[in-house]
């Protein structure tokens, strides 16, 4: 399931409980909170409408058809929500507070690693045209491309970086170590470090075609040589 079918899913119902909806959710955290939030609004509508039925009898009236109509209300809010929500995926625009926020890359990188165990003990093998398409519909990336497989790659999936749109890859550095691959659209808020690290993770960030390139690995994975496989396939 795609981000924008889910996000239309989400929206129309929260309570869905298909197979793939519930994997989305758990394979995706934010998508999860999202769920929440709008189970919570459904819970604060359903609460202003359970009000207690006075004796007078055209309020009594009244009442009943606020919840005749109270589930077609939800619907038609829910359907605008969606759409509007379709719109500001496809055009990449964000209008959180965080967008002015300056964000340091490094640290967001690694934290990342910490939050997503699950995608370095991924297994499957991605092929690049998946990763592509996934680019393609990233505001700042949509031009941007694999020419080609660059290594093995196990994982890969939509992430935040405080309110921008990224893409997180899990490779392989041809020694058997998983390294993380972060693809984060420019933009000028963005701190961009060479070099960074933690007590258990090497870091590594360069700026490819229209993208920062973050790289995250514990400390021995050949950074280098999966930064040479991108370089040589990333336009």
């Amino acid at each position: 399931m795609d981000d924008l079918q889910f996000r239309r899913q989400a929206y129309g119902d929260p309570n869905d409980q298909s197979q793939d909806f519930i994997e989305h959710l758990n394979n995706n955290p934010d998508d999860a909170k999202l769920v929440q939030d709008l189970k919570a609004l459904d819970a604060k509508l359903d609460a202003a409408l359970n009000i207690d039925v006075p004796d007078d009898l055209a309020e009594k009236l009244i009442l009943r058809q606020q919840l005749n109509t109270h589930q077609e209300t939800k619907k038609r809010t829910r359907y605008l929500m969606a759409m509007a929500a379709s719109v500001a995926f496809v055009v990449g625009l964000s209008f959180s507070m965080l967008k002015f926020t300056p964000v340091n890359l490094g640290e967001h990188a690694i934290a990342h690693v910490y939050h997503e165990p699950k995608a370095l003990a991924s297994e499957r093998d991605i092929n690049f045209n998946d990763i592509n398409f996934k680019l393609a519909s990233i505001s700042g990336l949509e031009q941007t491309k694999f020419t080609d497989q660059p290594g093995r790659v196990f994982y890969t999936t939509f992430c935040d970086f405080q309110g921008v749109k990224s893409l997180h890859l899990v490779m392989d550095d041809n020694q058997g170590n998983k390294v993380t691959l972060f693809i984060v659209p420019v933009e000028n808020r963005m701190q961009l470090q060479e070099k960074f690290a933690d007590d258990k993770y090497q870091g590594m960030g360069f700026e490819s075609a229209d993208a920062y390139m973050l790289l995250v690995g514990e400390q021995g994975s050949d950074l280098k040589q999966v930064q040479k496989e991108i370089e040589q396939t990333f336009i």
